[in-house]
């Protein structure tokens, strides 16, 4: 350990620091604290390493960032950060990652909230879904919700627990057993257990995570792994690509790890949704120009647990100035109005992915005429679903959608 710690030029700490306080940190951690001419955290990990403390202390402003002048400020002299468990897992390491290079920092981690709960519970950690819900909306668990599942879910607050609780039971989840980890790795930890349907535990511990032990329950709603949700998932006044159209558009658009959409003509913003289901680091970017259908949009991003997609209110292509560069654009409606596939097809960076679907023989001709100019594939789709022919059944065909996919070179 001696060579990292007297390795030049690594002025900045960021040690972890569990519920023990200074008890569980290594020798090397704590002469960290020691030598730092400024010490950063918040005022409980301040508290719990003050003993050790020498220098100067600061207390994280709200926003977190509003800290980083003071402490880049000290560029070259010993600075250390305390913080729970492991920094760089859902932590402050990757904030300050962003300002100081790697070479500049040493970190220390301490054992994280996850594994403490996996290990107090005799889970496997690799095969349990890990979410945080500090500071962060409580949806995000929505997408996790498969039956035989077990999720950990860090917490914002005591209040946490029981908002958790209704949703699950909102969900079709209330057989769900919630175990909740309080004050792990410290004189006051403790577990409790309560099925959610049931939830009835009071004087939560602020600092908690809930396990939760998901069972296979008919009828309850869990969002599957493959693209395509029914129709009646989403709010919409018609304006919706439909079940098997998306699941063919989202096969065609072809996301990938961390990739942005453009939506263009959202609707009921359906695509959109799906795209990021498909990886937790996949972007929306949903533009829709009327007001009621961007509301539709929100309340049916945050129920399928995307409460992040962003909604940019407006008619292409004014609507799409400024806006970052997309890996994909899918354009659902609106396509030959004036300028909308050639400013999408502008935006888009080599090997990025265009997709329009039309119904209207105006917009077929457009694509027809498209396809002859770039390329790509152009595609007739067509469904037919079972339908009463009186006593009998048929199938009754839906209208054809044209689509036209084409990559850029």
């Amino acid at each position: 350990m001696s060579a990292p710690l007297n390795a030049p030029g690594r002025w900045l700490s960021i040690i972890g620091i569990g519920e023990d306080g200074l008890t569980g940190l290594s020798d090397a951690a704590r002469t960290l604290i020691v030598q730092a001419s400024l010490v950063v955290g918040g005022q409980r990990h301040l508290d719990l390493a003050a003993d050790a403390i020498k220098g100067e202390t600061m207390a994280w402003p709200s926003p977190l960032k509003a800290g980083l002048p003071a402490i880049l400020a000290r560029r070259g002299s010993p600075v250390a950060v305390v913080a729970t468990g492991d920094p760089f897992f859902y932590g402050i390491g990757s904030l300050l990652a962003r300002k100081v290079p790697a070479e500049e920092m040493l970190c220390l981690p301490g054992i994280s909230a996850f594994s403490l709960a996996a290990n107090r519970l005799g889970w496997a950690l690799q095969d349990c879904a890990l979410v945080t819900l500090h500071g962060r909306p409580l949806e995000l668990v929505v997408p996790a919700l498969q039956p035989n599942s077990r999720i950990l879910a860090l917490s914002w607050d005591g209040k946490t627990p029981g908002q958790l609780a209704e949703l699950l039971v909102r969900y079709g989840f209330g057989a769900t057993r919630m175990t909740l980890c309080e004050t792990m790795g410290g004189p006051l930890e403790q577990m409790r257990s309560v099925i959610a349907r049931d939830f009835d535990l009071e004087g939560v511990a602020p600092l908690n995570l809930v396990a939760l032990d998901i069972p296979a329950v008919p009828g309850a709603r869990a969002i599957p792994l493959t693209p395509g949700l029914p129709d009646d998932w989403f709010e919409h006044d018609g304006q919706i690509t439909k079940r098997d159209i998306r699941a063919i558009t989202l096969s065609t658009l072809a996301s990938r790890r961390g990739e942005l959409l453009w939506d263009i003509g959202a609707g009921s913003g359906s695509v959109g949704i799906e795209w990021m289901l498909a990886h937790p680091s996949n972007r929306t970017i949903a533009i829709e120009r009327d007001e009621t259908r961007a509301g539709r949009i929100a309340r049916n991003a945050a129920s399928l647990g995307v409460p992040d997609l962003k909604i940019v209110q407006g008619a292409a292509p004014a609507a799409l100035a400024g806006l970052p560069q997309p890996d994909a654009v899918f354009i659902g409606g609106g396509s030959t109005a004036g300028g909308v596939i050639d400013t999408a097809w502008a935006a888009l960076g080599t090997g990025g992915r265009l997709v329009v679907n039309g119904i209207t023989i105006e917009t077929q001709a457009e694509l027809t005429r498209r396809f002859k100019t770039l390329g790509g594939h152009l595609t007739t789709i067509q469904i037919s679903q079972a339908d009463p022919v009186g006593a009998f059944h048929g199938m009754r065909p839906a209208m054809p959608v044209t689509q036209w996919s084409v990559s850029k070179s």
